[in-house]
């Protein structure tokens, strides 16, 4: 029997390769703001993680209000994903050092031990992804098709997931 995939899975997958996502925040005065963040390399599990420095106007702005917009992009291969969930500033120096990589070290000079460093989790309630036939020429046989036709462009896929109804994932250990 065929293994059908989870909508973790198929997140996964998605996102898998894109290393930067843009971040939307929202600031004090209710407006939405947004800045690229890298992405750490852990295995996707409902929870995305990243590198903050604990003083950064964003952690206040997910202080205030913990809503978050994270939009990736992989436009060679035609798939973008939009993720919505609840993000947490958190220390737990165990996670950092299983995330850390050597080239964070320009923003936190003192590496795990500098006092501004905290982690971002960014906990995924909705998903919204497109993707589109990889193959340009598939895309523009499709596009003409449309025209000659009349009839509207596909595309390719277009999915809504919604993981709020997951089984709970478990908190980290350690200080937050």
């Amino acid at each position: 029997m065929a293994h059908e995939k989870t909508d973790i899975e198929t997140l996964r997958d998605l996102i898998k390769g894109i290393r930067f996502a843009m971040l939307t925040t929202i600031d004090e005065e209710g407006s939405l703001h947004s800045r690229p963040m890298a992405t750490q390399q852990a295995e996707f599990d409902g929870d995305l993680w990243f590198f903050t420095g604990a003083a950064s106007p964003k952690v206040g702005e997910v202080q205030r209000d913990e809503r978050v917009n994270l939009s990736y992009a992989d436009p060679d291969d035609n798939r973008y994903v939009s993720l919505s969930g609840a993000a947490r500033l958190v220390r737990d120096p165990v996670k950092a050092k299983e995330l850390w990589n050597p080239a964070l070290k320009a923003w936190f000079p003192d590496g795990l031990d500098d006092p501004n460093l905290a982690l971002l989790r960014v906990r995924i309630e909705k998903a919204e992804y497109w993707d589109s036939p990889s193959s340009k020429m598939v895309q523009l046989v499709g596009f003409v098709k449309a025209i000659a036709t009349g009839k509207p462009y596909d595309g390719g896929e277009n999915e809504k997931i919604d993981l709020k109804g997951a089984a709970p994932r478990e908190e980290p250990v350690g200080k937050r």
